[in-house]
């Protein structure tokens, strides 16, 4: 008996582990995750679904209808009817009581109905489409907006940790300069301001780095809820920054793309013209006639008791065909009006849909403008930063055989740490500004 079980437990565990998150993400991996788990996307996606469902019910109208009906009475007390007692041989004026009619009564049937014409119902079958489009380019917005932050979120988490790193780097180099420096003020040769001077700016790197520790866990925490990531699980990203930098991510040919064919907002202002178009067309619609046609049949049954299910009931039938047709005639011109208003949307969303493709296409310069300066500001940094970096140590080594000051060897180490965020801004801001100009022109799929 235990190895049924066992297998069984196996079974289960396995299926928990096939859904169990991954320990470690790489950025493509984090992007497939994240559009596969994000909430926002998720909701996007089930709108999409209920649009296909919608599609079908508006579809389902046309087709035929059969419902069928059953309705038992049991009278408590029979009504009374009064006839003329002369009918049955009484005097004229008179009135005989009657009760018409079993006490019980069972009535079974069934009813097809079946448009034939109804121009609403073309428009309607016409706009389930426009509605399906809608749906189907608010999930694509939602994907490309998700996947923008979603690379910028793990970015910033990569850049917080290269922040941390620099950090600690950089106070393990003032620990060993103020070592130095507390040894030669011992011996005399140096002056206690400059050790004052190295402690005041160690305390300081120590601040920033116990924020930027901080900063790192909650980078990782929003990354994660972006994901769909559970929280409180422990996540490790495989690529480093150099990786989603250059030369993979840096790439100046986007600069020479102008097509905005793909670009999400033109595409939802052009389903609002057509969304428009079919109002319009629907209000227009409503002067038609509308046909329909139906067939029901009934089978009655009449007992004193119930004896409904027995083979001795007796049971009446009858069956109606018919033809309904409905001509709007005279609406006190409010269908006029309704149609000159729906005319007048169109026209909203035709002028709205020329906005947005002039609105995108300034947008597009202005990215393309500001992803040019990323990039070369971000080259700049890389300059800028090996300079201060050089500077430094030029200073440091000055510094010690006592041909610069203090004063010089801190001014040089500030240079460098401004240098050094420089550089981890000039990185986000070229993911993102590079990002921001995939999103535009709708690059990824």
């Amino acid at each position: 008996m235990k190895t049924p079980l066992l297998l069984l437990l196996w079974f289960s565990i396995a299926i928990v582990k096939g859904q169990m998150p991954p320990d470690s993400l790489s950025l493509d991996e984090a992007i497939a995750y994240g559009i596969e788990n994000n909430r926002t996307i998720l909701n996007a996606n089930r709108e999409l679904q209920k649009a296909y469902k919608e599609k079908w019910n508006t579809i389902a109208i046309g087709l035929p209808q059969i419902s069928a009906n059953v309705d038992y009475q049991n009278f408590l007390k029979q009504p009374v009817s009064l006839i003329p007692a002369q009918f049955f041989g009484g005097m004229e004026g008179d009135f005989a009581e009657v009760v018409f009619g079993t006490k019980q009564n069972f009535i079974a049937g069934a009813r097809v109905t079946q448009l034939l014409f109804d121009g609403s119902y073309l428009v309607g079958v016409q706009a389930t489409k426009v509605y399906l489009k809608i749906s189907e380019n608010v999930l694509e917005k939602t994907v490309l907006e998700i996947r923008k932050n979603l690379i910028n979120g793990y970015s910033a988490v990569l850049l917080a940790q290269e922040n941390t790193k620099i950090l600690k780097s950089n106070i393990a180099t003032l620990n060993a300069n103020l070592s130095e420096v507390v040894q030669l003020y011992e011996s005399g040769f140096e002056e206690e301001e400059s050790v004052e001077q190295l402690r005041l700016t160690l305390s300081q790197m120590n601040t920033q780095l116990r924020y930027a520790e901080n900063l790192e866990n909650i980078t990782l925490n929003m990354l994660k809820l972006l994901l769909g990531y559970p929280t409180d699980k422990k996540l490790l990203l495989t690529d480093s920054i150099e990786d989603i930098s250059l030369p993979k991510f840096i790439d100046t040919k986007l600069d020479g793309n102008s097509d905005l064919s793909n670009n999400i907002d033109i595409k939802i202002a052009e389903n609002n013209v057509d969304s428009e178009n079919l109002l319009f067309k629907l209000e227009r619609s409503k002067s038609l006639p509308k046909l329909k046609t139906f067939i029901s049949a009934n089978y009655t049954g009449n007992s004193s008791t119930f004896t409904f299910f027995e083979n001795k009931q007796k049971w009446f039938g009858s069956s109606v065909f018919g033809v309904g047709l409905e001509i709007p005639i005279f609406s006190s011109f409010a269908r006029s009006a309704k149609s000159q208003k729906a005319r007048i949307a169109v026209e909203q969303a035709k002028t709205s849909l020329e906005e947005t493709k002039e609105r995108i296409a300034i947008a597009l310069q202005s990215s393309k403008n500001e992803y040019t300066l990323a990039v070369e500001t971000y080259f700049t940094s890389i300059d800028n930063l090996s300079l201060a970096e050089s500077i430094r140590k030029k200073n440091e080594i000055k510094y010690f055989e006592g041909l610069a000051t203090s004063f010089d060897l801190r001014q040089s180490q500030l240079q460098l740490y401004t240098a050094q965020n420089n550089y981890i801004q000039a990185i986000q801001n070229a993911i993102s500004k590079k990002i921001a100009l995939e999103t535009l022109l709708n690059i990824p799929q």
